[in-house]
């Protein structure tokens, strides 16, 4: 037996394993699944639920198999009759408490709780309801819909947001049967420094958190004949999409998604890539002229607006670091309704944007008062008051509510055809689908930065130094002789990290990326769940291919961007472009 590893026995299998491992990996490792509620992988082991108990020969109780390690000739039984009995026990006492109402669920035919269940064979529970009284929904976020009465006290939202994004928005208050996760004073999650980014729906086993959901009045303007409703589609759905109706992890979908979206009734079907090329012209020229001025150093990329909401809260004196440009979702609105709007001479208070993310957060950022630039570019040409203002952007939805409306028209995806996106706003190069992974859009700004600044051409586009999962990567490239230094950081921890080397004076880096969720937005809080590192790293595979498949893989090869320059922005960081591609930011605070 190597150095280091120990045997042990499970289901009398005996295999070796490495000291320290938990008995629920040591029982993975050997092929035997012990069901979980609680537990999250790297993140949350608070063994609250007693889901995963099992027998160990010489223990006078049953052991929570993921808290405790194996020892030398550990002896493990998974199945005996005192452990069915236990699990079943343990989910009784959890489904005493809960509504039971299935049907109506978000989660249906998706929930832990509910699979648990019928895994276990529970059908009905033993034991009387402790809680009578119904618990207020907390709907006080744009994003995210909180539902006391579903939650089963797991902590994996309360691990999720404290450990991997470092915000510390909801917590446990109360003891014994007053017990719950809430925030801070009750005050809800709209009114305290969540930054929505969804993960915590993400991790949830049950309805407790969901995200806040607009389809049906996505519906209602795709119904109405006096509107034209057009939609565009984030990077990571293409990678996202086929999972939630029923393909592979990773599935690379572009075309069928087009295809799907037009059969829901758009009129429109068109890429945020395209926004997300023109984000890099315009984010690559504020850094170039940062560089060249003096400006504040390191820029900060803006486009991930979880991350812009955690600055704004924790970090504020620091906002003069960040890219003044607004992210791909609301360039593409600003776009589609003033030149988009201009070119077919469509009335903009007839044209609904709509868009579909793998972001929670991007419900929030829509709604942002700052974000109407079409608004005021509007405003004076059609003698508009102010209470006429309409945003930029819509509604955003996210992957999993684009996948429950696929559903409820029959739409069988595996079978549709591949269809193009429409123009002009559906053209887009490489540079831009990248930006669904961590790392993408450094890259992708990379590519330009250098090309303009050398005025030669790069023989090699890929900078693989800033790809993978890593939480924190940096890269060094040289321009003109000039040895340029970045970093890459995923998740709000990380995030932090590198505030806290900037605010010490101690970043050595010139321009950073910032993702709030782990694996960038392929990893969103809107994605299909489960969203596990594994499911993360198949998705970036297959938007890695994308890039390749797309040919053009720089951002300011675009033609049509070319084109939208030419005709309607005049120039990068030109007075156009700042009206309505650039916005400013909000210090907030913790509370």
């Amino acid at each position: 037996m190597a150095e280091g590893y120990v045997n042990v026995t499970i289901d009398s299998r005996q295999i070796s394993v490495q000291k320290g491992t938990t008995i629920l990996n040591a029982c993975r490792a050997a092929g035997v699944n012990v069901p979980t509620l609680c537990h999250l992988d790297d993140v949350s082991t608070n063994a609250s639920c007693g889901i995963c108990v099992v027998e160990v020969k010489g223990a006078k109780r049953l052991l929570r198999s993921c808290t405790y390690s194996v020892w030398p000739d550990m002896e493990v039984y998974t199945n005996t009759e005192r452990v069915r009995k236990a699990r079943k026990t343990n989910l009784e006492l959890l489904l005493a408490n809960h509504p039971l109402d299935c049907l109506n669920c978000d989660r249906n035919q998706n929930c832990e709780l509910q699979s648990l269940a019928y895994e276990l064979g529970v059908r009905q529970t033993r034991f009387p309801r402790t809680k009578t009284a119904e618990i207020p929904l907390d709907i006080s976020s744009p994003a995210l819909i909180r539902d006391p009465n579903k939650c089963i006290l797991c902590g994996r939202c309360v691990a999720v947001c404290a450990e991997v994004q470092t915000v510390h928005a909801i917590d446990f208050t109360g003891r014994g049967l007053s017990s719950k996760v809430t925030t801070f004073l009750d005050k809800g999650l709209g009114n305290v420094a969540c930054t929505n980014c969804g993960q915590c729906a993400l991790v949830c086993p049950t309805g407790a958190i969901i995200e806040k959901s607009d389809v049906e009045a996505v519906w209602k303007d795709i119904a109405n004949p006096d509107l034209i409703t057009i939609v565009q589609t984030a990077p990571a759905i293409r990678v996202g999409i086929g999972e939630a109706m029923g393909m592979d992890y990773g599935a690379l979908v572009t075309g069928q998604m087009v295809a799907g979206l037009r059969r829901l009734g758009f009129s429109k079907v068109f890429d945020t890539q395209f926004a997300a090329d023109l984000t890099i012209i315009e984010e690559g020229h504020e850094f170039i002229k940062r560089l060249s001025t003096g400006g504040t150093l390191p820029m900060i990329t803006s486009c991930s607006p979880g991350w812009i909401k955690f600055i704004e809260h924790f970090y504020p004196e620091q906002l003069d670091h960040l890219s003044t440009c607004k992210s791909p979702q609301q360039m593409f609105g600003a776009v589609a309704k003033t030149f988009y709007a201009e070119k077919l001479n469509i009335d903009p208070r007839k044209l609904r944007v709509v868009s579909i993310m793998p972001c929670t957060a991007k419900k929030y950022e829509a709604g942002r008062s700052e974000m109407d630039g079409a608004f005021k570019y509007w405003k004076e040409k059609l003698d508009l008051c102010d209470e006429e203002r309409f945003a930029d952007v819509d509604y955003a939805l996210t992957t999993r509510e684009l996948a429950r409306m696929f559903k409820e028209v029959g739409i069988n995806f595996a079978q549709l055809p591949e269809e193009p996106f429409d123009n002009p706003l559906g053209t887009s190069t490489g540079a831009a689908v990248i930006f669904g992974a961590t790392g993408g859009v450094m890259e992708a700004a990379l590519r330009t930065v250098y090309e303009v600044l050398t005025g030669t051409s790069l023989e090699q586009v890929d900078f693989k130094d800033v790809r993978g999962m890593e939480g924190i990567k940096e890269a060094e490239v040289t321009i003109n002789g000039t040895p340029v230094k970045v970093a890459v950081a995923h998740t709000l921890s990380n995030a932090r990290k590198v505030l806290e080397e900037i605010k010490n004076g101690k970043s050595p880096y010139a321009f950073i990326e910032v993702m709030t969720c782990p694996g960038g937005c392929l990893g969103g809080g809107g994605q299909p769940i489960p969203t596990t590192w594994e499911i993360r790293k198949k998705r970036a595979e297959s938007i890695y291919q994308e890039d390749i498949n797309l040919g053009i893989r720089k951002s300011h090869e675009n033609p049509e961007i070319k084109a939208l320059y030419d005709e309607f922005l005049g120039q990068p960081l030109g007075l156009k472009s700042h009206h309505l591609l650039h916005t400013r930011y909000t210090p907030r605070g913790i509370i």
